[in-house]
């Protein structure tokens, strides 16, 4: 054996097999979803722009008030906010469908295939000025009482930005995890 088949033969490992199964029954979508609620100075399609700091107050009174409905339905709750806050680009919000909620597994499917990815507010003006050159109702305070997954945002930017839940893809890591410690197990 000449010195380059002994540094192959010490690269390559001697894989062994272990025969066994793995059943996966089922796995469940947790439903997950961040984005942006609001999106910071743009005009939207109402002729609204929000300001920075327009929801502070509201965040802090009554943040777990704030409803997850589907298309500004009221009769449509879908999930919980799971955490809302404001930071330099808008109101960022991370919500978790009720997935034993029919309409909450249509819109978890509709996300997750792109389908629907819009995020839209549902707000009483607090404080407000309208501009007198554009027209725009500039909003430097809201009281914000729900947020929606909708098609089609008032404002463009307002989208969801992830959606997590376990798929096929969870499938393949989790064999490949497998595999990785069987081969350090196994040698």
């Amino acid at each position: 054996m000449n010195h380059y088949e002994r540094k192959i033969s010490r690269t390559v490992r001697e894989r062994k097999l272990l025969d066994c199964r793995l059943e996966v029954k089922e796995l469940d979508a947790t439903g997950i979803f961040a984005g942006y609620g609001s999106v910071f100075n743009l005009v939207d399609s109402q002729r609204d722009m929000v300001l920075p700091g327009a929801f502070l107050d509201s965040i802090r009174t009554q943040s777990r008030g704030v409803k997850l409905l589907w298309q500004h339905d009221a009769k449509e709750p879908i999930g919980v906010i799971e955490e809302l806050r404001e930071d330099e680009q808008g109101l960022y919000v991370r919500g978790r469908l009720l997935m034993d909620i029919a309409r909450a597994r249509e819109a978890y499917a509709l996300l997750k295939e792109g389908v629907v990815s819009g995020l839209s507010i549902g707000y009483s003006p607090v404080r407000y000025r309208i501009d007198a050159d554009s027209g725009v109702r500039l909003l430097a305070k809201v009281d914000l009482w729900e947020i929606s997954l909708v098609t089609f945002p008032a404002n463009d930017a307002a989208r969801v930005t992830v959606v997590k839940g376990e798929d096929a893809t969870a499938t393949a890591r989790l064999a490949r995890a497998l595999d990785r410690a069987l081969t350090v197990l196994w040698g």
